[in-house]
């Protein structure tokens, strides 16, 4: 059960714009000295108490606040999840915890004061058996290995879009709430639950309607003999297809695993995506 903070643990302001609102936001409230405290700004409502047992409560740890911005958002868009607060330490992070009981923690590594799944042993010490989903630059195979062996949810590799994050919340809250569901009568109901919180494979699938086979390999090959990263229009001049065309295909061996994206930032405008074939 999701508990209450606790009094005097941080400082308390009423009020939300609206009820149906997170319970609870921590943010962050630097100081002088340069340490990050918690401030909960606690709401309470009809409508938020009958949502509560439908709503998976997400708390978002990142040292950059702009990236920890687009993150919130982000998570705000796919149901049934709320953001109940925002910390940007590791300390930050485990007493947001013990005072809001999220359900799902998005946690970034490269934290301040700790490395990120540092803050796991310390929230099971405490107690706290929310489900941890990593978010972070960290490429090393020790840290993904180290991330499972603190049995995450997931592990999702910064710069990623909406889609990726989207895709990654809806199956763990599939998986959630066949877990909450399930009555154990025997091995095949425990293979089914082991079943569906396995990471899926790469998939070998069919393509896309309105894809083919051809253009497919055209644009894989392109990529393959490329000198360094390609990004969609410069990757369509050299297969010859439309800038639309090279960006699906390129797209659609992100989703599917056979190629990485890199974000390239310019002065001004978006950042540019650039693809590379695994």
């Amino acid at each position: 059960m999701k508990g209450a903070p606790g009094p005097g643990s941080a400082a308390t302001t009423a009020g939300a714009t609206d009820a149906a609102t997170a319970a609870a936001r921590v943010v962050a409230d630097r100081g002088a000295d340069g340490a990050g405290t918690a401030a909960v700004v606690r709401s309470a409502g009809a409508a938020a108490a009958s949502e509560a047992a439908d709503t998976i409560d997400v708390l978002v740890v990142d040292d950059d606040f702009m990236v920890a911005r687009v993150h919130r958002t982000f998570v705000e868009r796919v149901e049934p999840f709320r953001v109940v607060g925002v910390a940007s330490t590791g300390e930050q992070a485990a007493r947001a915890v013990d005072e809001l009981h999220p359900d799902l923690v998005l946690l970034d590594l490269y934290l301040p004061d700790l490395f990120g799944l540092d803050v796991i042993p310390r929230l099971r010490t405490a107690g706290h058996d929310c489900d941890v989903m990593v978010i972070s630059a960290a490429r090393e195979a020790d840290t993904v290995r180290g991330a499972v062996r603190h049995g995450v949810v997931d592990y999702l590799l910064k710069p990623f879009e909406f889609e990726d994050l989207r895709a990654r919340l809806e199956r763990y809250a599939a998986q959630r709430g066949r877990l909450l569901a399930t009555v154990v009568h025997g091995q095949a109901d425990v293979d089914r639950v082991l079943a569906g919180a396995a990471v899926p494979a790469t998939r070998v699938s069919t393509l896309p309607k309105g894809m083919s086979v051809e253009t497919a390999a055209l644009i894989k090959r392109t990529l393959r003999t490329a000198q360094g990263t390609l990004s969609a229009a410069e990757c369509a001049t050299l297969a010859g297809v439309s800038r639309v065309s090279a960006r699906r295909y390129l797209e659609h061996f992100h989703t599917t695993g056979s190629a990485d994206v890199s974000l390239r930032y310019g002065a001004a405008g978006r950042p540019e995506r650039r693809y590379r074939l695994l």
